[in-house]
């Protein structure tokens, strides 16, 4: 048994009056927005919203990563994110010497990955979005990362992510649960996916999870796990390591939840010794130190560190630290279960094409 984890939930449980408060405070604003006291902007540039109801880590990095890899070809895109704990504050726009400590490390990754992408972040969506679309133009479509709750803006498209081990069915309000909007808020959804699930989930599960969301006759409900592909070198990315069960590798990493990540290196590796830091943490020298030691601790010929893509765009810039050491990268994207990628894609595809087709074309 995990005391820790126990002495935890025990705790959130004592909050229970403070999650019921902020479960009433949500349900009034969505209450207001509803019945159009609050008012909700259309901008004439699609947008597809990628979110979810709860904190952590439910994959919509990798989720918005796909989204650009099946539109960046037709369509001249932007992504729009609030750029968590960078240092900076405001609308930016990224460029080619932007910093993840400008931007944050997420929509750092995308700028990198997509170059022909513009990528800026701004706190506040409504005042952001008139700025992008200024500053880029001939703008065709806007993919907003983490806008769920932002009701001030109507997306064209919400696609909703839930995590396998943490449905928002099953949850409650923070603090006691995960929960930062109202389970109803899914209605507003046109897509469900359910992320991180086993590869090897039943069609009879598949079908009882379905049931528990409960979702809208119209709304669809998709299934995805996490895919690992080759790990590649932080400053060379054409050297590769395909890992093997001689390997003892040091995982280096500070995301909201990295035991999928783990259990994958259980699975592929000999041994693994992690190093784990809290969410979008900010590397320093001191934290260098620290790794660089552990990793000379290990006693094998067969050794390298391994990092998230999420984690390296906030090391990459220890060129003189880490050029001497195999820090390699371990990129990951969403695969659809049940053979339904197909379907997704077309989802996508076809409400982007509907929207300039109701719009004459324009």
């Amino acid at each position: 048994m995990n005391l820790n984890n126990l002495f935890l939930k025990s705790f959130r449980v004592l909050l229970l009056p403070f999650a019921i408060v902020y479960g009433w405070i949500v349900a009034f604003r969505n209450w207001l927005y509803f019945k159009h006291y609050l008012k909700s902007v259309q901008f004439n540039v699609p947008m597809i919203c990628i979110g979810n109801l709860s904190l952590g880590g439910t994959g919509k990095s990798p989720m918005v990563e796909y989204l650009l890899s099946i539109l960046s070809d037709d369509y001249k895109l932007a992504t729009l994110s609030r750029g968590y704990k960078r240092k900076t504050e405001g609308y930016a726009l990224a460029n080619q010497f932007t910093s993840a400590l400008e931007i944050g490390d997420e929509p750092m990754q995308f700028h990198i990955k997509y170059p022909n992408v513009a990528v800026a972040v701004g706190e506040r969506r409504i005042e952001a979005i008139p700025q992008l679309i200024q500053d880029v133009p001939d703008l065709q479509l806007i993919i907003l990362d983490d806008a769920f709750q932002h009701r001030e803006i109507v997306a064209d498209y919400n696609i909703l992510l839930t995590e396998y081990d943490n449905l928002y069915c099953d949850d409650f309000f923070i603090p006691t649960g995960d929960l930062r909007d109202e389970r109803k808020s899914a209605k507003r959804a046109n897509i469900i996916i359910v992320t991180k699930c086993p590869t090897n989930l039943s069609i009879i599960e598949k079908e009882e999870i379905i049931e528990k969301l409960n979702p809208e006759p119209e709304q669809h409900v998709f299934f995805t796990t996490i895919a690992y592909d080759t790990p590649y070198h932080i400053y060379n990315p054409s050297d590769q390591w395909v890992l093997t069960m001689r390997d003892e590798l040091l995982l280096v990493c500070g995301i909201a939840n990295p035991l999928p990540l783990k259990n994958y290196i259980h699975e592929n590796t000999h041994t693994y010794y992690q190093i784990i830091y809290s969410d979008h943490h900010i590397f320093s020298i001191e934290d260098l130190n620290e790794i660089k030691e552990k990793f000379n601790q290990i006693n094998s010929k067969s050794k390298l560190i391994l990092t998230t893509e999420k984690d390296a765009v906030r090391l990459v810039k220890y060129t003189e630290e880490l050029n001497d050491i195999p820090l390699y990268v371990l990129p990951i994207k969403p695969q659809f279960l049940f053979g339904e990628q197909g379907k997704f894609d077309a989802l996508v595809i076809n409400n982007v094409a509907q929207f300039y087709k109701n719009n004459n074309g324009n």
